[in-house]
């Protein structure tokens, strides 16, 4: 077979389907079907607009957080640590063991670490002059 690199910095989006796709495929047949589930919270104001909001999924009896984010207005007010206990519970409704999220942002961490998370990576200097620190919880 003759293969060719491209590099690309504009993949369309049936080539991402494509890959995400076959490692799913390949993931499946090597470790069991992940159970792959989207989930999302999100905090709205009077008008509807979203405030603050989680986004991550389900998989392998695995929560991951992948973005939180608080409108710097609520921040300091347990909005955070709310969003993360309803996707804790929504998780282990889903029949999730665990949990895992990241983070560069140092006051971010102290949050995690308030709500149970516990350290277990980090790359340093992601970015540059921080580290990227990575998190597990045990969930009941």
């Amino acid at each position: 077979m003759k293969t060719s690199l491209e590099i690309t910095a504009e993949p369309l989006p049936q080539e991402l389907a494509f890959l995400s796709g076959s490692l799913t495929a390949f993931n499946d047949a090597d470790v069991g079907a992940s159970g792959r589930k989207p989930l999302a919270i999100f905090v709205r104001d009077e008008h509807g607009v979203i405030v603050a909001g989680i986004s991550g999924y389900t998989a392998w009896g695995w929560l991951y957080v992948q973005w939180l984010w608080v409108d710097e207005r609520l921040r300091g007010r347990r909005v955070a640590t709310d969003m993360l206990d309803a996707a804790e519970q929504e998780a282990v409704a889903r029949g999730c063991h665990g949990a895992w999220i990241d983070t560069f942002n140092p006051i971010a961490e102290k949050v995690y670490r308030r709500q149970g998370y516990e350290p277990f990576g980090k790359l340093p200097d992601f970015p540059a002059g921080r580290s990227r620190v990575f998190l597990q919880k045990k969930l009941p």
